[in-house]
């Protein structure tokens, strides 16, 4: 109880937060603070630069950027990059340097990363919702889902994740209301209510992609009926095996990046946190760092559209260079190979069918 209290005088109803009772969020020892400070940083960079090198792959292709689903890869590329940023800053700044700031540009800053995470799994859930409709209604995919209802679409996820964000900022704060244990100034209804919130995403994505994989188990079985003696049993389970440890290494990856982190937050609702399970959340909080570094490999580089504009661009910088005499005074031969080789096209990998399909 008197940790609880602690807890409520640090965000207690004033125009700059008190130095001392804030003091009691930042928990991590010097050794900590440095490991925090190499991990954060590293991861963040590593993610920056995927999501903008994803960004510029899909925006430099005028064939991609006017397809709806690389318009909601580009959205997951958009959050990720500003998540890795904003929380990478604001965490170091606020558990290795101890940073101090008013109450108002804290709460900005604590809804600038919960927007942009929010956004992120929004954008994986409409990625989901793509794909379900790519590969479970092909005939009608073009007509249900043009470029400008996909635009409109992301444009509604981006507002409510920014409207659910920004609500601590526009008075939501635990003023009288229980503080949180893991968020100063965070209430603990508005945290239950986040939650809720993002099961629901969470939901959203699991549901859908088992009724994909519900689906493609229908279309084996069907072949199985109808072309018995033209497809082998054993290709027919492959095909099928393919899907589903396609889609287990997505929801696995969407687990255990964010399960520990939610579980905590769900805890902290319920009974007061001692510090070592405060450091073991600020740890925790890393591996949404990690999600953000792996969707655009699992969404977008696995994408052998994406992988031909990359290739594409390689093509064009080395020609560029070769004009500017960079890559020395040697003249290298051409060839019908070399002449042709940014025309070739590369061949999605089997196994990513599901997240990309000809027609998307």
């Amino acid at each position: 109880m008197e940790s609880r209290g602690v807890m409520e005088a640090a965000n207690g109803c004033k125009d700059a937060l008190d130095f001392n009772p804030m003091k009691e969020y930042m928990v991590l020892n010097s050794s900590q603070r440095i490991a925090v400070a190499v991990l954060c940083t590293s991861l963040a960079l590593l993610s920056a630069l995927e999501n903008l090198a994803v960004l510029y792959l899909v925006l430099s292709s005028h064939r991609l950027r006017r397809k709806p689903s690389y318009l909601f890869i580009s959205s997951l590329a958009v959050a990720d990059f500003l998540a890795s940023v904003i929380f990478a800053c604001n965490f170091v700044n606020f558990h290795v340097f101890h940073g101090m700031d008013s109450k108002a540009v804290f709460l900005l800053k604590i809804g600038s990363v919960t927007m942009t995470f929010t956004a992120s799994v929004g954008s994986l859930l409409l990625t989901a919702i793509d794909r379900y409709l790519c590969l479970c209604h092909p005939s009608t995919y073009k007509a249900l889902l043009t470029c400008g209802r996909a635009l409109a679409t992301l444009g509604i996820m981006w507002a409510l994740s920014a409207l659910v964000s920004y609500l601590p900022l526009m008075g939501w704060t635990c003023c009288p209301n229980p503080c949180s244990e893991l968020f100063p100034l965070i209430p603990n209804d508005y945290l239950l209510g986040w939650l809720l919130f993002i099961a629901f995403l969470f939901f959203g994505i699991i549901y859908t992609y088992g009724h994909v994989l519900w689906k493609a188990h229908q279309h084996v079985a069907s072949l199985a009926e109808h072309q018995d003696r033209q497809v082998p049993g054993m290709a027919r389970m492959r095909l099928d095996v393919r899907l589903a440890k396609t889609l287990g290494v997505v929801l696995a990856v969407l687990f255990i990046c964010w399960l520990p982190v939610l579980a905590l937050m769900v805890y902290s609702l319920t009974t007061t946190l001692s510090d070592q399970v405060k450091k073991v959340f600020a740890f925790c909080s890393l591996l949404c760092l990690v999600n953000s570094m792996i969707n655009p490999i699992i969404y977008a580089l696995r994408s052998g559209e994406i992988r031909s504009s990359a290739f594409h661009c390689l093509a064009h910088w080395r020609r560029h260079l070769r004009r500017l005499g960079l890559e020395g005074n040697k003249e290298v031969p051409r060839s019908s190979v070399t002449e042709t080789e940014a025309d070739v096209k590369i061949t999605p990998w089997p196994d990513s069918r599901v997240l990309n399909c000809p027609d998307c």
